[in-house]
């Protein structure tokens, strides 16, 4: 195996029980609880393991303890990796055993497509996602010809060995995300054409939300089932939710009790937003439960009922709740669903055994199509207006929450504001960017309840920072645990510049091992245009005359011939020209393999943050591939992509600590 991986097993027997990713993912896990510590010994596996998804979430830490004690009597030896894995095979045979086989939640939106080890895919869940793609891209002019999708074969992971099919996918969840004519989409595309393809995929399912750090672009090419069915679920949640947010349903509002609520409510992730708004019908409707989740809670299919015949009295029928069957029960509620027009994404079989994914996607998609809340009141508008303008502030917000998110810390982020106040995830990311500067003794693990230790945590960010040389004036671990935004939002982007000047330093044969400043970066790029003979110049990170994208795309187009096709390139005058050429930049930046989060109104607006990171972004791909031999090719859409033969593990790597010096992960 190529890469600083090397070899990850000498057995044989090992190396055959798991795929180059999972050995890549689980090494990545024994190498963080290693660090933790200083070193690991038997005794700490049964509560470290919790983390890993299949013996963590279906065993708990006294089975765990007791299946190693009966192989592994002597608890003080310590554990080297190959050790780690016939602990890990171990517990997952008990697991097997105990389960049938298949781990619950096996593929979580979240989770599954990039922790579970076991290949099993939910046929259920595929023939849903596949009834998805039919609907949503049933139009598309260049899918049309392989849809509908058969949901009872495997063509929706040969359809998807081609990329076009998730980058069409994404564009429909988070619309413009991808500039399409950025996609290679000729008829048969030639291995460069579809590692591209996958390339631009993985950097914008992460620049929307999707968790993909130890995914890579072979396991598309190679049809990965449970990988790939991951990574669309992921995408449909996000496609699903996108409403469950104020400024887009205004009417949610509704839900509050007091306006004093609101900015609490602004924080909650869009499941708990879901979850409350379905309990607060059901309170309507004299349902005594509460529900807390899209699996146990419903799988009588009760509460379904009472949700439906407040939302569509229309269509109730009395014997829905009269049955006594739940499945039978479950039938009749997708009856009145379907009297709704929303009976899609799940069985009755689905409901009675839990599918959380399943269930969260029928109840999103109910409330997309009648969430049965009043129409916008003057009050809430006026409620509305008097809430602060932060646009800006969002927008760094989301992609620092991104950014960290892709670093596969063990939360995922919905908020920076409220995730990040225990101190414990801003632990995790120092302790990527920066390996072995966190002391992993005094750090406080979740859940926290007592206050003081997540002072504790924070005070050792605030400390971290500061021997980073960080501006921290008058700043305490307090102030992260007060959600203080000015200063979390300085706290992140420090973090996040010091990120990319190290992986900038890290080409040693670039740096040379010096400091590399704004001012390196600045007159890489200027070099880089003018060696191609063009007139354009930035004069620092916030002029003015980049926003109309030109500068970039000739800095493109002088990392890689031909990877702009100048045909499709605007003046940039009007507002409308330089966002299309915006959005253009971003999809070939990533299409090339730069990791990157900003949005178009970043360089139309010109950021100097996010201005910043894309050309560091850029500097970093082109010197990792100075002597790269390029093929050039052209697609049915003329895109004129430049097409490089960069590794089909690009982003294989991802998995490891180590794996963002290798992707340019800013």
């Amino acid at each position: 195996m190529s890469g600083h991986w090397g070899i990850l097993v000498s057995d044989p027997w090992l190396q055959n029980q798991f795929t180059q990713v999972e050995l890549r993912s689980l090494k990545s896990h024994f190498m963080s609880m290693r660090r933790e510590s200083g070193r690991l010994v038997i005794a700490d596996l049964a509560s470290k393991m919790s983390r890993l998804k299949v013996v963590g979430e279906n065993l708990s830490e006294e089975e765990r303890a007791s299946c190693v004690k009966d192989v592994y009597q002597n608890t003080e030896e310590e554990v080297d990796f190959e050790l780690f894995l016939k602990v890990y095979l171990k517990l997952q045979t008990f697991v097997n055993s105990r389960t049938g086989s298949s781990p619950k939640n096996s593929s979580a939106f979240l989770k599954a497509a990039t922790t579970t080890l076991l290949h099993t895919i939910s046929e259920s869940e595929k023939a849903s996602y596949v009834a998805h793609i039919n609907h949503y891209l049933a139009q598309d002019e260049f899918l049309k010809k392989y849809l509908p999708i058969d949901p009872s074969t495997n063509e929706l992971f040969e359809i998807a060995k081609d990329g076009v099919l998730l980058c069409k996918l994404i564009n429909v969840a988070v619309p413009g995300t991808i500039d399409e004519r950025a996609i290679n989409t000729k008829r048969i595309l030639n291995p460069w054409e579809r590692n591209e393809n996958h390339t631009l995929c993985l950097n914008s399912a992460k620049a929307i939300g999707c968790t993909v750090v130890n995914i890579g672009t072979q396991d598309f090419i190679e049809g990965r089932r449970h990988l790939v069915l991951g990574v669309i679920s992921q995408i449909i949640k996000i496609q699903l939710l996108a409403d469950l947010d104020l400024k887009k349903t205004p009417q949610l509002l509704e839900l509050l009790d007091d306006s004093k609520d609101m900015e609490e409510f602004m924080n909650l992730p869009p499941e708990k937003i879901l979850l409350r708004w379905m309990n607060f019908h059901l309170k309507k409707a004299g349902y005594k439960k509460i529900v807390t989740n899209f699996s146990s809670d419903v799988k009588d299919a009760e509460a379904y009922a009472h949700l439906l015949n407040v939302l569509a009295p229309e269509h109730t029928n009395l014997s829905t709740l009269a049955v006594k069957n739940p499945f039978e029960r479950a039938k009749l509620v997708l009856e009145h669903a379907d009297k709704m027009g929303c009976k899609r994404y799940l069985t009755a079989r689905d409901i009675v055994e839990g599918s959380p994914n399943l269930n969260l996607a029928f109840v999103a998609h109910i409330f997309q199509h009648r969430n049965g809340l009043s129409a916008q009141t003057k009050q809430q508008m006026s409620l509305l207006e008097t809430f602060p303008d932060d646009t800006q502030d969002s927008r760094e917000e989301r992609a620092f929450r991104l950014w960290m998110n892709s670093f596969g810390n063990s939360t995922y982020i919905n908020n920076v504001f409220e995730d990040l106040r225990n101190g414990w995830v801003l632990l995790e990311t120092l302790d990527k960017v920066s390996p072995g500067i966190v002391n992993w003794k005094i750090a406080n693990k979740p859940p926290i309840k007592m206050p003081f230790r997540k002072v504790e945590n924070c005070n050792q960010v605030v400390k971290i920072g500061k021997q980073l040389k960080f501006s921290l004036v008058n700043v305490a671990g307090n102030d992260i645990v007060q959600g203080n935004k000015k200063l979390i939002l300085a706290y992140l982007w420090q973090l996040m510049r010091y990120n990319i000047l190290q992986l900038l330093k890290n080409l040693r044969f670039y740096s040379r091992g010096k400091e590399i400043n704004d001012a390196d970066i600045l007159e890489w790029a200027n070099s880089k245009v003018s060696s191609s003979r063009s007139q354009s110049r930035m004069d620092s990170f916030k002029d003015k005359s980049l926003s109309d994208g030109i500068f970039f795309l000739e800095l493109l187009s002088s990392v890689t011939p031909r990877a702009v096709n100048w045909g499709l390139v605007t003046k940039g005058v009007t507002y409308q020209e330089k966002k299309m050429n915006a959005t253009y930049i971003i999809s070939i930046a990533r299409k090339l393999g730069c990791s990157i989060f900003l949005l178009p109104e970043d360089i139309t607006e010109v950021n100097p943050k996010m201005i910043l990171t894309l050309t560091a972004s850029i500097m970093s791909w082109c010197l990792k591939h100075p002597h790269e031999e390029r093929t050039v090719g052209t697609s049915d859409n003329e895109s004129g992509g430049q097409l490089e033969t960069t590794s089909n593990s690009t982003l294989d790597d991802s998995a490891s600590d180590s794996s963002l010096d290798e992707n340019g992960n800013i």
